[in-house]
Parts: C-alpha cells; structure tokens; sequence
C-alpha cells in the first residue's frame, strides 16, 4: 500500500472487489478483529486524515485583478481617464461607475463559484463505530484508517471506501454517486471482472454513500483522497473552465476598437497637423473620436442584460450562479442530462401488472375500477402485504400519505392504493406473525399473516383463497420472478388455483422477460396456504407456492420532460442522456421522451476502449451513454466541446460535479441535487424541472439577440461620426463636430436608448431556429457590413447637409450637421430592434422604455438648441423650422434603408425556401 498524501510515487490502484475476504485482510495487513491502537496510530500517521483536501482555491484578490484587467474593462478606464483630462468630468465619472459596477457584479459571482471543494467535506461522517482490538468503539470519521473494521447499519452514512464481510439486507442509496436510481443489496460475494462499473461492485461500499436498510460489517480499503469521491475532487480541483462564447467574442471586438481607436487617432491628428489646426482642439478633438470610438457602455449594457434575464430566470425557477452563463445558453447546441432525477421523477413508481389474466400498463391506462382491482387484487395485496415500508395510520388513501422505506417497496405500497387496498387496513386484518428477511443469495422475502376466520373485509381474491384452501395463515413471498416461478406449483387465474403448467410457466418468463428489456425492475409475488404461522418450516416455507403475478418498477420519466426535450430538437439542440443506471433503462427512458429512437447506448466499458478521436466520432451521433462513472462524463463533454460544441450538463448528484465544472454550462437540480453539484453549477433549476432549461435557452438566446442589437447601432453609430470627422477635412471644411458635441453624442445617443435596447422582448423564431455557431464572429451574419454601410449612410447625411449649408454661409451649418447625426441615430435604433422583422409587424411600443428613451434623447437634443445656456455650452444655433425639418427628413432616410434592408432579406429567404 502506499501513502495517500504527500508523495509522488506511483500509486498502486487495487481493484478491491475483485478479491476475496481472506485476501483483502492480507493486503490490508488487518482481521475481522480490526486493528488495535497502536496499529491505527501508525497508519494514521502513514497515511493521513480521512478527509477531502482542499483546491487551490482563488483569493479574493486574485479574483478581483482578474476581474480589473479584462481588456474591455482596461479600455473603459483608459477613456475615462482620457474623458478626465479634457475636462468632462461627468462622462468620466459614467464611466468610472460601470467600470466599478461590472467589476463588483464580476467579483460577487466568481467569488461565489469555487465552492465545490467545502460541498464535498460537508459529506464526511462525524464519526463511526469501530471494531478496535476486538471492542466496539466510536471514533471521528476523519481518524479512520485502511484496515479498520466499521459496523453500518440503517441511517448511517458510509464514512470511507469499504469492502463487505457481513450484510444482514444491507442496502446503501448510492444515487448521487453512481446514478442508480435504486438502493443496492450490498453482498460479500467476490467479483471478476475488473472493469464492472461502481454501481454493479455490489460488494464495497462508498464514501458519502447512505445506508436506507439493512446492516454490515465492512473493512476500510481507502480513506481521504484515494476513495472515489476524494477523485471526484481531484477532477473537480483540475478541471479548467473555457471562456463563454460571449467573453471570447467581446475580447475580440475589445482588441479590435483598442486597434481601430489608436489608428483613428494617429489618422486624424495626422490630418489636422497638416491644414495647420490649433494643436490643442486638434488634441481634443482627436481623443473625443477615440473616445467615440470605444462604445464605454457596452460592459455596462451587457452586465445590465445579464443581471435583467438573470432575473427573470430567477422568476422561471432557474437560479443563475454565474452572470456568463445566462448568455451562454443561448449558444448551446447539445444539453447532456443525467437522467436520474432530471429526465426522470426519481421516485419508483409501479408501471406494469401482469397475472395469468392478462397485463395492465399503468402508464396508459390509470383505471382503478373494482374490476380491475379485483382481477389483480391478490397481487397487490400480496405486494403491500410483505412489504416494510411504512404508512401512517391516519393516511385516508396510501396515494395522499408520504410512506417511508425503500423506493421498491414505497412503490408497492402506492399502487395497492391507487386501487383501495390501504396498507394499515391490510395489515390490521392480516397481522403479521412471522418473517424470513431478505437476503442477496435468496434475492426474496417472506411473511406470513394470521386469517380471521371469517375472512371479512379482506380483498376479494384473498377471501377466495382463503375459503379455498381454509387456511388460518397465508404466507406472502415477494422476490425475482424466476426464483419464486422454480418455487412455484399452482397458479392464480380467474379467481381459483390451478396447476403451473410448463405453457403457463412459460408465458410468466416471457413477461418477466419483456419488461426487464424495457428497463423495468420486475418483482414477482407468490402465496401459500398454512395451518400455522410456519416458523418450524425454516426456508421451506419458500416451497409449493401459488404464483400470482409479476409487478414492473420504473423510475417514470417526468411529465414535462417529453415536451421539453422536443422543443429542444426544434430548437437545434440535441439532447444526449448520460447516466450510471442500467443501458436497459436508459434506453427505455431515452425512447419514452424522444431523445432517441436507435436504442444504441454506450457503456462506460466500451467507452474505455475508444480512443479519443474514435470517441469524437461517436459523440456526434451517440444519444444514449449507460454505467458510466465520472470520468466517462468528463470525457464525453470534453469530446463534444472538440467538436465545436457549446455543451450544457445537467445533474444532481455529486458523480455529476465534475462534468459540471467541465461544461460550457452546468446545471444542477435544487431540490434533488447535492450541495457539491449546486456548488459546481452555472445555474441551479429550483423545481428540478427539465422543461425550465428550454425557458432558459431562449432567454439567453433573446440576451445575446440583444447585445449585438447594441453592437449594431453602437457601432453603426460611432463609425458615422468617425466618417463624419474623417471626410470632412478632405473637403476643405473646418472641425464640423465639436469635441463636446461628439461627447454629448458618445453619452447620451449611446446612452438610454441603447440600455433599453437589452430590454427587447423575444422574437417570434427565436426557438425555432438552430443555435448559432460558437465561433462566430460577433461581426456575422452581416452585422459588420450593416455597420459599414449604416454609418457611411449617416456620416454623407450629416455632412452633405452641413456642407451645402457652409458653402452658403449659413451659420447654422454646423448645428443642421449635429442634429442630422443624432436623429439619424434615433430613426436607425427604432429600425433595428429586429434584425429580420419591420418595426410595424412587431409593434412600436412592445419595447416602452426604449420608445421613451428615443423620445428624451430627442427632447434633450431640442433643449441643446433652444436653451440658451445651454447653446453657449455646445455652440449650437436655435435652427429655423425649416432647417430642422430638414435635418428630420434626412434622418428619416436611416430608418427607411434598414427597413428595405429587412425587406430584401425576407425575399431573400423566401425565395430559397421554394
């Protein structure tokens, strides 16, 4: 054995469940005694506490640097800096508080997002009983060590990784680890295949893991880090986050404008330095247009649009960690679901019942009649009968009470039910007297009940045989059902006991057969006839039995999931089911809901044989992934990512944490999800609803929709000033923008009515067309030559206006220029508040603040020209009516051509679709 901590020798991985008891105390150097102090001592020393190490996590300041250097962000307090120096303090201090906003929303989130390590040591046991030089002894979780003998027993949780020596029905609920969606009958037996996968090494029992039933004796193989969840948290600690789509796309356009800003510069004092300008107006003007260039309220509208549909999320249920992901959403292309508990209701549910009579699919059919109840009363009788779950006394129906106990025997419970046969009414009128528990080997129990003997009261077929055989005591066998068919001789059909011929005995293997194919866990249930309670009869009291029927259990999908995941198809995404459960559920699952239709699945075995590129390949086309473990999942998001993918993972249970982190997009489930899957997420579903991520990826999609209606007026905007400014030298004309003109400009048209364009609700295609690419450019899909062409089409506006008035001499040349430009800018954010549809076909006010924002920004611009203090301020003329008509209509001119430009594109798309 080696050191778990502190050494980098090669660790010896030993494969516990493929040795046998005698052997496993050979390598753990230990007995069934356990170890004495001195033994402990030492080995605690070797090989450390039983505990989860902690990451490397982020300091505080590190996280706030981080957040402080992004390019945008050092661009944003260069130009308020530049802002400051000439002398407009107000824009610099705009400019100061988004930087400082972004900054602190930034910090807050990130701060939040390196939790996962401290959910995972919530998991650890404050302590366990020990078998210690033969005494039994409480001792703290985190001081056990490989060797130690540790009793478990119902309620426990599993304080390190074990091997079983003894289970009395142990059972231990390993869902949040592996993915089963039932509890595991733990057994002593030795397997041989090295690759079974954890959910099936029915002999160990793990870390964090839940004991629901039962109780054992277990030795500790591995402790701290070298159990399998301490390499939950390995992977965890050296999983490496992507940036989102959105933050690759804003640095590239950062870099770009910090390009285009110093080349506008040198360009424009260049020129001016030529005519002879006065060099300090020249200096002004040239950094105002830098400025301009720089759209400062970018971050502030992109923070201000994620914070926004973050919450509305919130009010859709979906709980937001990390602002990116809101975005990031929008670009998924593939969600990969675990399925238990997120596609389905993690709650056995019993689904199908089938007799000698006939089968009953409970999933189509919900009919409780007394027809029905009497045809397959003996098997739900018998079902609720031997049965440990419990049910409170005062329960009207076992449909309206909560019982308590393993899932499969719950799900008994409520099905008898749902037909009127109450449990406590049950057991009041056949008390139990007797009892052989279940065992792994026998994989069944058996109990047996005292018969009045009048048998009133009792459901239909119990009366029937009971006055049949007039027994005093029946006893009731519940087990797989081809153990109880071999123990089997006669069979109840149609309300009386015949023989179990070979066809009929046929006919039930053949049921049992179907339904476990459709990923059912199927459990028979026999009877027999006693004069007594059959204590003396020891385990032939499983002997010469009356079968009575087959119950299949299924964890049920959940009713909105089906919906849900075909609007992810029409959407363009593909939804893939990544799971620990059995291929033959997953498959069944995956074929109730739509996901996929092949009945392919892959297994973690076959996984391990694929080489990376070969896994790639499947990863396109593969739907459904089965027993596989956490580094499965990690490896098929990562195969996708390769391939260009924007991934979503979903999950709720600490196996999942991992992918989680790994994801472009990680959700968890609140209400069923482990605090380490909440603490590795983006976002967290807090009705564990599958249906609210579709919510959520049209509302990313309607975000990301917005904030490159931002860029599009916000740079279509600044490059007409900039034309505006670069051209107008070449004509012989003196600076026809102001340096505070341009700053009014850079302030108040890339102000209010930007913000209030992230406030734009969703168009009507939004969820029937596929996901863009990840790698596009913010620039595409015409978005850059939209830019060219709008602020060429302004800046020839403004200034061919302002340059027919100055060769006429009109003072007010300059003043037509300005507000020409700045309504132009009011006319083409009207226009563009839809990239496909016409303003007129969406509606004018289906976005009031931006009209509002318009309608001010308009207002203010008449304030510039008819207040006087403030034409002194701006060096603006009061114009004559008919001059501001005419800078009016020449704006008009904007709207005008983006919405022909919308026109032409619809025909386009017309045309390619006949």
């Amino acid at each position: 054995m080696t050191k778990q901590t502190g050494t980098s020798e090669a660790k010896q991985i030993i494969l516990w469940h493929t040795l046998d008891q005698a052997t496993t105390f050979e390598k753990l150097i230990t007995s069934a005694a356990g170890l004495d102090a001195d033994q402990a001592g030492a080995r605690l020393a070797e090989y450390g506490l039983n505990e989860l190490a902690g990451g490397s996590a982020k300091s505080p300041w590190r996280i706030l640097w981080e957040q402080l250097s992004a390019l945008m962000v050092v661009i944003l307090m260069i130009a308020g800096a530049l802002s400051a120096l000439l002398g407009d303090y107000k824009d610099a201090i705009a400019i100061g508080t988004i930087v400082i906003l972004n900054a602190a929303l930034g910090f807050s989130q990130e701060y939040r997002a390196e939790k996962a390590m401290a959910a995972l040591k919530k998991l650890a046991v404050p302590s366990a009983r020990v078998r210690r030089g033969g005494e039994v002894q409480d001792v703290p979780a985190y001081q056990l060590v490989p060797g130690d003998v540790v009793l478990l027993e119902a309620g426990n949780f599993v304080p390190a990784d074990c091997r079983v020596l003894e289970s009395a029905d142990l059972q231990a609920q390993e869902a949040a680890l592996t993915g089963e969606s039932v509890p595991i009958h733990k057994t002593t037996e030795t397997f041989s295949d090295a690759n079974l996968p954890l959910g099936d090494r029915k002999n160990m029992a793990f870390l964090g893991t839940f004991i629901t039933a039962g109780r054992g004796q277990v030795v500790v193989v591995e402790t701290g880090m070298r159990t399998e969840l301490g390499r939950i948290a390995t992977m965890i600690q050296h999983v490496d986050r992507e940036p989102t789509p959105l933050q690759r796309r804003l640095t590239q356009l950062g870099k770009g404008l910090a390009a285009a800003a110093l080349f506008l510069v040198a360009v424009i004092f260049a020129i001016g330095w030529i005519r002879g300008e006065e060099l300090r107006l020249l200096f002004l003007t040239a950094v105002s247009i830098a400025v301009a260039a720089v759209p400062e309220g970018l971050p502030a509208v992109v923070t201000i649009a994620l914070t926004l549909g973050a919450h509305r999320m919130l009010g859709k249920s979906a709980l937001i960690r990390k602002l990116p992901a809101v975005e990031t959403l929008g670009s998924v292309t593939v969600i990969c679901s675990d399925k238990t508990g997120t596609l389905t209701q993690n709650r056995m549910t019993a689904s199908v019942l089938c007799n000698a009579e006939g089968e009953l699919d409970l999933r189509t059919n919900s009919d409780g009649s007394r027809e029905k109840q009497i045809a397959f009363d003996v098997l739900l009788s018998g079902g609720a009968l031997c049965n440990d779950a419990i049910v409170q006394m005062e329960s009207v129906s076992a449909s309206q009470s909560n019982p308590l106990g393993d899932p499969t025997e719950i799900a008994l419970v409520t099905v008898a039910g749902r037909f009127g046969l109450i449990k406590p009414t049950l057991d009041a009128l056949m008390p139990r007297e007797h009892e052989l528990p279940f065992s792994a080997e026998r994989k069944r129990m058996t109990t047996v009940h005292r018969v009045s003997t009048n048998c009133e009261g009792l459901p239909t077929g119990l009366t029937q045989i009971c006055r049949l055989t007039g027994a005093s005591h029946l006893s009731v066998t519940k087990g797989a059902p081809d153990g109880l068919l071999a123990l089997s001789e006669y069979i109840w059909i149609n309300g009386a006991i015949e023989a179990l011929t070979e066809d009929r005995r046929a006919a039930m293997h053949a049921a049992n057969a179907s339904l476990a194919k459709k990923g059912m866990r199927v459990l028979g249930v026999a009877f027999r006839a006693l004069a007594s309670n059959g204590a003396e009869l020891g385990l032939t009291l499983e002997t010469d039995l009356i079968f009575a029927g087959i119950i299949g259990i299924l964890d049920p999908p959940r009713t909105e999931a089906a919906s849900a995941v075909a609007m992810c198809k029409s959407a363009g995404i593909r939804p893939v089911m990544i799971t620990g459960d059995h291929p033959l559920t997953a498959q069944q699952i995956a074929r109730e809901l739509g996901i996929d239709d092949t009945g392919r699945a892959l297994t973690g075995v076959e996984l391990d044989k694929l080489t990376p590129l070969e896994l790639e390949s499947n990863a396109e086309e593969t739907a459904i992934y089965a027993r596989v473990s956490p580094e499965h999942k990690l490896k098929i998001v990562d195969a996708l990512q390769r391939r260009g993918h924007v991934v979503a993972m979903t999950g709720d249970g600490v196996n999942d944490a991992p992918a989680l982190k790994k994801s472009d997009i990680g959700v968890a489930m609140g209400i069923t999800g482990t605090d380490v899957a909440k603490e590795a997420a983006d976002m967290v579903l807090l009705d564990d609803n599958f249906a609210t991520i579709v919510s959520a990826v049209e509302e990313g999609r309607v975000i990301y929709d917005n904030i490159r209606k931002f860029i599009r007026y916000i740079l279509a905007t600044n490059s007409g000033e900039i034309w505006v400014m670069l051209v107008a030298p070449m004509l012989g004309m003196p600076l026809p923008l102001l340096p505070l003109q341009i700053l009014w400009m850079n302030l108040v048209t890339d102000g209010l009515p930007a913000l209030a364009l992230g406030l734009e609700p969703s168009e009507a295609d939004t969820m029937r067309r596929p996901p863009h690419h990840p790698n596009e450019s913010i620039f595409g899909r015409g978005l850059g030559l939209h830019v060219l062409w709008v602020g060429l089409l302004m800046g020839c506006l403004s200034l061919g206006a302002g340059y027919w008035f100055w060769r006429m001499g009109d003072p007010n040349w300059q003043t037509v220029l300005f507000t020409t430009l700045t309504l132009s800018q009011m006319t083409h954010v009207m226009a563009i508040r839809s990239e496909r549809h016409s303003l007129f076909t969406i509606g004018i006010f289906s976005n009031k603040p931006l009209v509002g924002a318009v309608a001010l920004t308009a207002l203010l611009q008449l304030a510039l020209m008819y207040a006087p203090s403030l034409q002194e301020v701006f060096k603006t003329t009061a114009l004559p009516l008919s001059l501001f008509a005419i800078a009016a209509t020449l704006s008009s001119f904007v709207f005008v051509a983006v919405e022909l430009e919308k026109w032409m594109g619809r025909k386009r798309e017309r045309t390619n679709s006949h």
